[in-house]
Parts: structure tokens; sequence; C-alpha cells
């Protein structure tokens, strides 16, 4: 579906009166009043489309409630969209970090305005009447991960975001540390996991910028085309590091028979989508990177999933969010644990 704001949920408003002369003073072209709307498809950082008239901006924050450490990293959004454009075109411009926290309570990013088809849990109507529309999306978005993982670090000026050395082990710990403070109940999954992970950590091919959740609702397509993405956006997690840990991010997202649809929170893709190898051997098509390793790597992201689906029901559960969908992520924690076992 083309991706339209709608009105903010409650209790995650902007305070219109502080943020709208700030935005006047720091903003081109910026006349007239300011309109805030959400965009409500994501499941933790918070996105806003602001309005001066005809002129639109997008504004990002984290959610509101307690964050965890490293977690929704706007600065960190700023300093790569504020470089990667110029190497990467499908990556949004942006334009202005806010780091007072008296405007709106925590740093946000305001960034360029694109627009465009985003694909959730099935075929949007703009792509109905397309042949092979399935897999010529999934090409595109292989291609485009592809494309970011051959991008020149110290070209693009990324070389100081991020320490590639020991990065898998590095994330591995960090996860496993964020599940300790987001844990609600015991998980032997997810300690078996941890365990089976540690044992023989993956020396990386190549030094790449890792995106951290690139899948097809952080991508836009324009109506009708499908062979290309168009915008790649939710840059928080962005890093430099090994490239296979983002491919493995995204096949973690993907339709797997080992999950049960009725353990998510939220829909899988519903329709005639290429497998899990499939997006593996056009990747390595692409990028000549050798995925013998990748059990490894699927595994390791099931347990960051998990981590993630953890994350945001403990924020519901203590109170942080009214958002209903996050109630269900506590099943989804366990079932990307048990996903992740079978992988090893």
């Amino acid at each position: 579906m083309s991706d339209r704001a709608m009105d903010t949920r409650p209790g995650e408003e902007l305070p219109l009166e502080k943020l709208a002369p700030y935005l006047r003073r720091h903003l081109p072209e910026t006349e007239g009043p300011l309109s805030i709307t959400q965009f409500r498809g994501g499941h933790a950082n918070l996105t806003y489309e602001l309005r001066f008239g005809d002129r639109a901006y997008v504004l990002r924050r984290p959610p509101f409630g307690t964050i965890a450490p490293g977690a929704h990293d706007m600065r960190r959004e700023y300093q790569v969209l504020s470089r990667l454009p110029e190497s990467f075109l499908p990556a949004p411009a942006a334009i202005h970090l806010c780091t007072d926290p008296r405007i709106i309570g925590a740093d946000f990013v305001v960034m360029e305005r694109r627009e465009g088809v985003v694909i959730r849990y099935r075929l949007p109507s703009e792509f109905a009447d397309v042949d092979n529309v399935e897999r010529r999306l999934t090409d595109a978005l292989m291609r485009v991960t592809a494309d970011l993982h051959l991008v020149d670090v110290e070209v693009a000026g990324l070389q100081d975001v991020g320490k590639p050395e020991g990065f898998a082990k590095r994330q591995l710990e960090g996860w496993i540390k964020r599940w300790k403070l987001a844990q609600t109940e015991a998980n032997d999954d997810v300690e078996r996991l941890a365990r089976s992970l540690r044992e023989n950590v993956p020396e990386p091919q190549a030094v790449s910028i890792v995106h951290g959740d690139l899948k097809f609702d952080n991508c836009q397509f324009q109506p009708g085309e499908p062979d290309r993405v168009t915008s790649v956006f939710d840059w928080d997690m962005a890093t430099t590091g090994d490239p296979l840990i983002d491919l493995a991010g995204t096949l973690s997202f993907w339709p797997d028979p080992e999950i049960d649809p009725a353990e998510m929170p939220i829909p899988l893709l519903v329709g005639d989508w290429p497998d899990k190898d499939y997006l593996k051997q056009r990747y390595a098509e692409s990028t000549g990177f050798d995925l013998n390793r990748m059990p490894w790597y699927e595994a390791f992201a099931c347990l960051k999933t998990a981590v993630i689906a953890q994350q945001l029901y403990r924020r519901y559960r203590d109170g942080g969010t009214r958002d209903e969908r996050m109630e269900k992520f506590g099943a989804a924690a366990r079932a990307f644990a048990r996903l992740g076992v079978s992988k090893r």
C-alpha cells in the first residue's frame, strides 16, 4: 500500500506548541501552520509526517517508555543518513538532528519525505496485475541488499560508524545482554541458542554497511515497478560489520514452515513468494560471498528477533505503550527462539 500517514495514536502525540517554532528556526521552507500525522506501520521507533503547507518532512523519534541501552539511536540514524545518500541512492537524506529533550522529550531526526509503495504482509493493489511480481520484488530486495553491502565504507564516509573488528561476537553478546534486561520469564531455548552460538563465531568475509533491519516494510517501490527499491528507511541500528548478519536478518522475517502464523503478532508475508534458498542464491550471485556459514547467521538472527520481540512485549507490560499489538510479542519471542534452536 502507499505509505500514508494517519491520525496520531493516543499517547504518542508530539507537542505542537514546542515543535513548530523549533522547526521554523531550523528547517527551510516552513511557512504556514504545522500539521502532524503518524505512520502507523512500525512497531518500535515512531515516525511522523510533518507538513508546512505543501512541504513535507519525516520525523523519527524513539518510542515512549523505557529504552533498552543502545537501542533507537537517532544520533546514529542522522550520522548515517547525512552521509550515505551520495553512495547509496535509496537512503533518504537526513536534514536535521535535535538532541534537546526540551523540545519533544527525546532526540529526533528530520529527513526528506519520499513517496512510494510499502509491502507489509501481502501484495498491495498497486502490484495486483504485475507478472511474476513476487519473484521480481524478491530479486529487487536482494539486489538492494547486495548494493548496500558492496558500498565502499570509506568512500561513503562511514568508517567512523561502528567497530568492524569482532563485530559478530560483540553483536551476539550485546543481544544476549538485551535479552536479560527485557526478560519476563525463563526461556530454555534462548539459553540453549546463546550457548550454541558462542561456540563457533564466524569470521567476516568483508566489512560492509549493515542496515540492521532490512526487509520489505522498510523499503519503498514505485507503483507498478517491482524491479527496483527506491527508498530504504529505518537506519537507527546501522553500523559497519559483517554483511551476512544483515542478510540473515532479512531471512528471519521471511515465511518459514517452522513458524506458526498464529504465534505472530503481525501477519507474515502472504502469497507465492520464493523460499529462503532462492534469496540466498540471488544474494550470493550479486555479491560473490560464500554462504556456507549461513546456519550460524540465521540462528543468530532468530535470537536477535526474539530479543526485539521481547523488548516490545516488556515495554507494553511495563506501561510504556498502549499499542495493543505489543501484547502478542511475548509469544513471538518464544517462537523465534525455538526457530533459532532448529537452525543450529
